[in-house]
């Protein structure tokens, strides 16, 4: 197994490694240590079937079963499917995952370590691959914060809500999303989040506070809340912590998703297929001591 970065703000790619094979366990530490360093992997050229992809996951932490659950391959609830294809009139994935900046299951109180995607099938145009992943780097979106805001907000928490990003999202033309029933609204209420956190890898801090999710800086009036979100969310839309991902298939990408935020470009048409599977780690498991 070798280690490539790309020698930008984000990204490796992890080549020599067959991920139908389980990893072994010094081949494990070094991927979570790259995740750690680099944030955003990429495995290309893998051929995996359901279960060989939810077991590589499973390896870092447990796998979430989305609360929506609107689409998920055949036995494996776990294991969700992004696609804009359908089948006899109706979809076989949720077509408008992702498209928006933002941090999954930052609206739980569990968070997550890592999302896991596999590539099956990649829409093109022209010969040119579409539907980038893009990344900014929250471990150098908190170093470069000004130092009097480091301290104006250290110990404060920020509420992040599941329903801000799904309701934007029914608002876009086209959206297939219904409104959440108060079943799946009691699953995911409201959470405060540290705006400052610990990387469980890495050690250092990160910026934790992402505009998918974020609603509130706890304990402040509104007027002062709003204004310093919306440094916050300026601050880390800075190109210099920008990195993007282009897609070919048989792509296996794995990305930090404590010390990242991610947005999937959707510049493709209903005529360019695209389906992906992805599982979500949970952050169940003591990583520091895995990578000591």
């Amino acid at each position: 197994m070798h280690i490539e970065p790309t020698g930008k703000i984000l990204g490796a790619t992890i080549g020599g490694i067959d991920l139908a094979q389980a990893p072994s366990d010094q081949e494990f530490r070094r991927i979570l240590r790259a995740l750690g360093d680099y944030g955003v992997l990429c495995f290309p050229k893998q051929r995996l079937d359901t279960a060989e992809f939810a077991r590589f996951g499973a390896m870092f932490g447990d796998l979430e079963i989305n609360v929506a659950n609107l689409f998920h391959e055949p036995d494996f609830p776990q294991v969700m499917v992004l696609s804009n294809m359908t089948k006899d009139g109706k979809p076989v994935g949720l077509g408008d995952a992702g498209q928006g900046w933002h941090t999954d299951m930052s609206y739980s109180r569990d968070v997550a370590l890592a999302n896991v995607l596999y590539a099956i099938k990649v829409p093109t145009r022209d010969g040119r691959p579409l539907g980038d992943t893009q990344f900014r780097n929250m471990h150098a979106a908190y170093e470069d914060l000004p130092e009097d805001i480091k301290v104006r907000l250290k110990g404060r928490t920020a509420t992040h809500d599941f329903a801000k990003f799904w309701d934007m999202m029914r608002t876009r033309p086209g959206s297939i999303r219904g409104p959440l029933t108060p079943e799946q609204r009691a699953k995911k209420p409201p959470v405060q989040q540290p705006i400052f956190r610990t990387h469980p890898i890495t050690g250092r801090s990160i910026l934790y506070c992402n505009p998918g999710y974020a609603m509130r800086i706890d304990g402040l009036p509104e007027a002062e809340s709003n204004e310093l979100l919306e440094f916050l969310f300026a601050h880390q839309a800075k190109e210099k912590y920008f990195y993007a991902h282009s897609w070919a298939e048989g792509d296996v990408l794995m990305w930090d998703n404590i010390g990242t935020v991610h947005n999937a470009v959707p510049d493709y048409r209903a005529d360019e297929p695209r389906y992906i599977r992805r599982v979500q780690v949970m952050a169940s498991k003591d990583y520091a001591r895995l990578v000591a």
